[in-house]
């Protein structure tokens, strides 16, 4: 009996054992820029679109942390600013991506041999190109701005979320569960809903959280080629883009907004390799 009491003890203990550092400095800088976007205000009071002449091109100092651009607007205040428009975009990507993933992967996964082999060979297509690439052929359909970027940037991804999707439902939909869940006499929209769709994505909330980071490096590429956010907008993207003229004499333009964004990719990735554990059991 103590012996029970003892490996419950233990069990209980390695469960409330703290993340380690790297995924608790990974989740304190997603909470950061998480509340830069929801409330800026916390972290200054500058205006990101106030434009003041006689103090542009001014290094990083203790009147502007990150340093002012061609214009004197802020760098700090506009990265800070950004935040909400870059973490927006790759989180609106990621769900538009993930909705056709969806569809599709449930399509191919419980529609019959025939739509399978047709939607896996459009997707087999379509993920020989890269997902960038895609994103590209899209923006140059819809045009830029914000919302062209969200959807160029979620239909680029979509094709390689709809093979995980499709994979996942081909695994579980033999299940002993949904064999008795049909035996219950269950409709087929209550077992997809209540017991096909959670067990098949449960697998996949890795890799969604990693691909917020990975839409944010994407819209942030092509707003760097001018086909996302239009200037002055405090995107991180169009940052960059703005910067690139002046980098061998203002290296903050560039250097700083680049720095947010491989860190929020980094952080997204770290945070999702922890939450993949932890939904594996391993705690270490």
């Amino acid at each position: 009996m103590s012996g029970l009491v003892l490996d419950s003890g233990l069990s209980q203990q390695r469960s409330w054992r703290l993340p380690p550092i790297g995924a608790l400095l990974a989740l304190g800088f997603l909470l950061a820029v998480l509340l830069a976007a929801l409330a800026p205000q916390l972290f200054t009071r500058l205006d990101p679109l106030a434009i003041t002449p006689r103090e542009a091109f001014q290094a990083p100092s203790l009147a502007h942390w990150l340093g002012t651009d061609q214009s004197g607007r802020d760098i700090y205040a506009r990265i800070v600013h950004g935040a909400r428009q870059s973490l927006a975009i790759g989180i609106a990507a990621t769900a538009l991506a993930f909705t056709l993933a969806i569809f599709l992967g449930l399509l191919a996964g419980l529609g019959g041999r025939r739509l399978d082999q047709l939607i896996s060979g459009v997707l087999e297509v379509l993920f020989a190109f890269p997902s960038l690439v895609l994103a590209l052929l899209f923006v140059a359909v819809f045009g830029s701005g914000v919302g062209p970027l969200i959807v160029a940037t979620g239909l680029g991804a979509a094709p390689g979320y709809a093979r995980l999707v499709r994979g996942q439902v081909l695994a579980v939909r033999q299940a002993g569960y949904l064999e008795a869940a049909r035996a219950l006499g269950h409709s087929p929209l209550r077992i997809i809903t209540r017991q096909l769709l959670p067990n098949a994505m449960r697998p996949l909330v890795v890799t969604v959280t990693m691909g917020v980071g990975q839409a944010i490096v994407w819209a942030s590429a092509l707003s760097f080629l001018g086909l996302g956010a239009r200037p002055p907008a405090p995107e991180w993207g169009t940052m960059l883009s703005m910067g690139r003229d002046f980098i061998a004499n203002a290296w903050w333009l560039t250097f700083f907004p680049g720095l947010f964004i491989v860190l929020t990719t980094l952080s997204t990735t770290v945070a999702g390799r922890y939450l993949q554990r932890r939904l594996e059991g391993r705690h270490e």
